[in-house]
């Protein structure tokens, strides 16, 4: 099957991927659009893989203030090189963390940092929520998980279904793995504020 070329920019222009990774996508894919964007998130995440473990001593403070001046957010979003730091990219992924951050209120960037006392005291609550209903244990222990992960969900940044997705499911996480795909160093968030008049 022939790639054209509009094929290939529409790919581009959807997941933000170079035009040699969407040309091969594409290729790979036997000209299914859709399997191509999955190719190219599977090597996304394998590119963030291998980059994970790399020093983000560079990077920003972005600061964002909502229209109404009622609520504002600063976010240190770091990255490897001052190049990068210096981004149009970069810069509009700290824009579109930052407003995640003021709509969506996580209190913590990722599960592992939610202390383990709260932990506990969720998967108590669901427990008692669960005593009357009469279900076996086993099947009471997977609805506590379930609720648990959910409440990783509601309250970890990565974790979060990003709000101005254009596809449904993509969460801060993979918007930031796809940044570092195509910028091609790490990034990581490493810590935010939220402030909002009368909290």
């Amino acid at each position: 099957m022939a790639i054209t070329a509009a094929d290939v920019k529409k790919l581009r222009d959807a997941t933000g991927a170079g035009m040699m990774d969407c040309k091969k996508a594409l290729i790979e894919a036997e000209g299914d659009f859709d399997k191509a964007v999955e190719i190219l998130r599977i090597k996304g995440a394998a590119k963030a893989a291998k980059k994970a473990s790399r020093s983000t001593g560079e990077g920003i403070i972005y600061s964002y203030i909502h229209h109404n001046e009622k609520i504002g957010v600063l976010l240190e979003l770091n990255c490897e090189t001052d190049f990068v730091a210096r981004t149009e990219e970069f810069h509009e992924l700290a824009k579109q963390i930052s407003l995640q951050i003021a709509s969506m209120r996580p209190k913590w960037i990722k599960r592992e940092d939610v202390p383990e006392e709260v932990i506990a005291k969720e998967r108590e609550i669901y427990k008692e929520e669960m005593k009357e209903s009469g279900k076996p244990e086993h099947i009471i222990e997977k609805i506590v998980e379930n609720k648990v992960n959910k409440f990783y969900e509601d309250n970890c940044l990565l974790e979060q279904e990003f709000v101005f997705a254009e596809e449904k499911g993509q969460k801060i996480k993979d918007l930031i793995t796809n940044a570092i795909a195509k910028i091609g160093e790490n990034i990581q968030v490493s810590r935010f504020s939220r402030f909002e008049i009368g909290e």
